[in-house]
């Protein structure tokens, strides 16, 4: 679905951050999901450096992005909203309960088992690399990488997805596994680089990320 400026879902994204974090800030995950469920939404967009707006903190605690709003319905965190559009979309939640079930599992295993790896390995190669303890906490960091990595090609085998079809938990993590791109940890594994590569040609992907990567083409002051 196209960005619908009257649309009644509202997210908050970045119209300017690093150009490591281009293609990777968790915005990108909700658009995706908007886009898998077929939802309009509008994008409301702010510079990463500048302090935020008024009121932000009252919607989302620690000033990030995304915040969401539907109706009532007022959320952060991306991958609690990621569930929350998932619960109305078949496209991302199976209908019968041990599809749903999986499906929510997969989803927080993508963020406590595989991305908090991950996010140590970011910590010390973007956030702190030159850095003397960077550069000695990194071998245990790829390591740890290498560890979930295994474990999770060793679950997917030859399957094109975590279970019998595409969910909300390959769309998180998907979305996770993209942060490696900087390293050639998931081309290490043959199915998990397929996989990664067949989340990234869905057209819903494809629409998301050109939205993402749009907002920081705009003139800020326009935004």
């Amino acid at each position: 679905m196209p960005l619908d400026p009257t649309a009644a879902i509202e997210i908050t994204a970045f119209n300017w951050v690093p150009d490591f974090a281009k293609g990777n800030v968790r915005d990108l995950r909700v658009r995706w999901a908007l886009e898998e469920a077929g939802l309009a939404y509008r994008a409301r967009l702010f510079d990463a450096k500048d302090a935020r707006p008024e009121g932000y903190l009252r919607e989302q605690p620690f000033g990030q992005v995304p915040a969401y709003e539907c109706g009532d319905v007022r959320m952060f965190e991306s991958v609690a909203i990621a569930l929350e559009i998932a619960e109305g979309s078949e496209a991302l939640m199976p209908r019968d309960p041990m599809g749903r079930a999986r499906a929510r599992t997969w989803a927080i295993a993508a963020i406590n088992s595989v991305e908090i790896a991950i996010n140590a390995l970011i910590d010390v190669d973007v956030f702190h690399a030159g850095e003397d303890w960077a550069k000695a906490r990194r071998p245990q960091a790829e390591q740890e990488v290498r560890r979930r990595l295994t474990l999770l090609s060793g679950w997917l085998g030859d399957k094109d997805h975590l279970e019998d079809r595409f969910t909300v938990g390959d769309l998180l993590m998907a979305s996770v596994l993209r942060a490696l791109r900087h390293t050639d940890l998931v081309a290490e594994h043959e199915n998990l680089k397929a996989y990664l590569a067949r989340c990234e040609a869905r057209p819903a992907f494809a629409r998301a990320l050109a939205d993402h990567m749009a907002a920081f083409e705009r003139p800020r002051e326009a935004a």
